[in-house]
C-alpha cells in the first residue's frame, strides 16, 4: 500500500487524544457540587498540576483555534485577574488543605497579555493557597512579538523555568495568510531575553499544513528554529475546523495543502529535526536527548495531557480560569468558556463548572490503552487489562479495525500485544480511535488524522 492509498483510507476525522474520554462527551450534567466532592476526596498528599488558562491576546492568529479574544485594554486584564485570585481561593476552600503542586503551566492566549503586577500576584497567591514543591517546574507560554522587557523580568522572579514560544512558520507569505507576522530575528531576541534571566528551558511550537505552505518552506523553517538550539519543539499539524473558529474561514480553503502535502511536509519536518540531532517523542515532539521529555519517553515515564506530551506525572491536574479543563481520578470537568459566565460563578462564589464526565472503570482502562499507544506506540491489553482488574475480552472490540490496520502495515498485533510500526506511526491517532468506546465515526467534529 503506498502512501496516497494510505491516506486516502485512514486520513479521518479522530481527536487529539490529550483526554480520554474527550471534551465532546463531556455534558452539564456534572456540576460544581460534583467538583466539590471529588475535590474534597482527594488524598492528603496528593501531588497537584495547575494549569492557568489566560484567554487574551493583542491580535488574533487567523489559524488558532484556542479559546481566546483580542483586548488591548488594561482594565480587562485587571478584572479578569481579580476573578482569578477569587478563583484560587474558592478552589482552596472546597479541596480544604494545602496540597503538593509539582506543576504549574500558564497557557492562553498569551499569558504575558497580563500586566506584570497581576502575574506576579496569582503567583503570590497560589504559593499562598498550596505548596510549590521545590524543583516544580513553572511553565509559560510566550508571543514572542509581544514579550516586553518587564515581562521577562517578572517571569523570572515567579521562578518561571520553562517556557514555550508560538513561531508556527518563518515564510513571509503563509505568516501573511494567518495574519501573523514574526522574523527568525525579533524571536533570537525573545530567547536571548529569556536565557539571560535563567529561563533556559525552551520550546518552539511550529506547525505544518497551514496556508500556502511548502516542503521546502516547512524544511527551512525548522532549520532556522533549530538555529536557536531549543531544548524541544512540537511541531503540529494544523487543524482546520472553521464550524467551531469562524475566524479561520478568512483562510482560503484552496490554499490549504492536500492530505499528500501535509503528509510529505510532516515527514520532512521530522527528517529534518532528526538530522539536527533531537529525538522523536510521540507524535509530534521532540527534544534534545539529555531532555527530560525524551529521558521520560526512553524511560516508559512519557504522559500526554491538555498541552501534549509531558513529563508531568500528577495525578491530578487542575484548571483554573475561563474555558480551563481539570482532570481527576474520577473525571473530567471543564470551566465556562465565556468570560462573563465563569465570573459571575466565581461572584456567587461557586466554582465555575459548565460541564464534565464522570469516568467508568472501562473508561480508565480504555484511557490507559490509549496513553499508552500514543505515548509508548506500543501496548499489551492482556496486563493492563488486569491491572485495572478488567476482562482482556473488554478491549477485544477493536480487534477487526486492529487486524485491517496490521494488513495494512500500521501496526504488528498478535491478540494481545499491540506496536505501532514506523509506518504507522503518522497513523498513531487512528489506532487509538480502535479503542475509543465513546467515538461516533462520522458525527464528531474533529481534526484531520494526519
Amino acid at each position: 500500500m503506498d502512501s496516497l492509498t494510505r491516506l486516502a483510507k485512514y486520513d479521518r476525522l479522530v481527536p487529539r487524544y490529550t483526554s480520554y474520554p474527550t471534551a465532546p462527551h463531556f455534558s452539564g450534567a456534572i456540576t460544581p457540587n460534583d467538583y466539590a466532592a471529588w475535590l474534597a476526596a482527594l488524598p492528603d498528599d496528593t501531588g497537584l498540576s495547575l494549569y492557568l488558562h489566560v484567554p487574551f491576546c493583542a491580535t488574533l492568529c487567523r489559524f488558532c483555534a484556542c479559546h481566546t479574544t483580542v483586548v488591548n485594554r488594561p482594565e480587562p486584564l485587571i478584572a479578569y485577574t481579580a476573578t482569578l485570585l477569587a478563583e484560587i481561593d474558592l478552589l482552596a476552600r472546597a479541596i480544604g488543605r494545602r496540597l503538593p503542586v509539582r506543576h504549574i503551566h500558564w497557557g492562553g492566549g498569551t499569558p504575558t497579555a497580563l500586566p506584570p503586577a497581576s502575574m506576579r500576584a496569582i503567583m503570590d497567591r497560589l504559593r499562598a493557597r498550596f505548596t510549590i514543591q521545590s524543583g516544580a517546574e513553572i511553565a509559560v507560554e510566550i508571543d514572542p512579538r509581544t514579550l516586553t522587557e518587564e515581562a521577562v523580568d517578572t517571569l523570572a522572579a515567579m521562578g518561571t523555568n520553562r517556557a514555550s514560544l508560538g513561531v508556527q512558520d518563518f515564510d513571509p507569505a503563509v505568516q501573511t495568510a494567518i495574519g501573523r507576522h514574526q522574523s527568525l530575528d525579533l524571536t533570537a531576541r525573545c530567547v536571548s531575553q529569556l536565557r539571560a534571566v535563567g529561563i533556559d528551558s525552551l520550546n518552539l511550537d511550529l506547525i505544518c499544513g497551514l496556508p500556502y505552505q511548502t516542503t521546502a518552506g516547512v524544511r527551512d523553517t525548522v532549520e532556522q528554529a533549530l538555529s536557536l538550539r531549543p531544548d524541544r519543539v512540537a511541531i503540529f499539524g494544523y487543524a482546520h475546523v472553521p464550524w467551531m473558529k469562524k475566524h479561520q474561514a478568512l483562510i482560503p480553503d484552496d490554499a490549504l495543502p492536500g492530505p499528500l502535502a501535509r503528509f510529505d511536509q510532516r515527514a520532512m519536518a521530522e527528517q529534518t529535526t532528526q538530522a539536527a540531532g533531537y529525538t522523536p517523542i510521540g507524535l509530534d515532539h521532540f527534544a534534545l536527548p539529555d531532555d527530560s521529555l525524551a529521558m521520560a519517553a526512553s524511560n516508559g515515564r512519557l504522559r500526554r495531557n491538555f498541552q501534549g506530551y509531558t513529563t508531568d506525572d500528577a495525578p491530578v491536574l487542575i484548571g483554573l480560569g475561563a474555558s480551563s479543563i481539570g482532570s481527576l481520578p474520577r473525571g473530567y470537568v471543564q470551566n465556562h468558556a465565556a468570560v462573563p459566565a465563569w465570573r459571575d460563578a466565581v461572584r456567587a462564589d461557586t466554582l465555575p463548572i459548565a460541564r464534565g464526565i464522570a469516568m467508568t472503570a472501562e473508561d480508565r482502562l480504555r484511557r490507559d490503552v490509549i496513553e499508552q499507544i500514543m505515548c509508548d506506540f506500543s501496548t499489551d491489553l492482556t496486563a493492563t487489562a488486569r491491572r485495572h482488574g478488567a476482562e482482556p475480552g473488554t478491549l477485544l472490540d477493536a480487534e477487526p479495525a486492529l487486524r485491517a490496520m496490521a494488513d495494512d502495515g500500521l501496526i504488528t498485533w498478535d491478540g494481545s500485544g499491540l506496536t505501532v510500526t514506523p509506518i504507522g506511526r503518522p497513523f498513531v491517532r487512528n489506532v487509538a480511535a480502535a479503542f475509543d468506546a465513546w467515538l461516533q465515526p462520522g458525527t464528531g467534529r474533529h481534526s484531520a488524522a494526519v
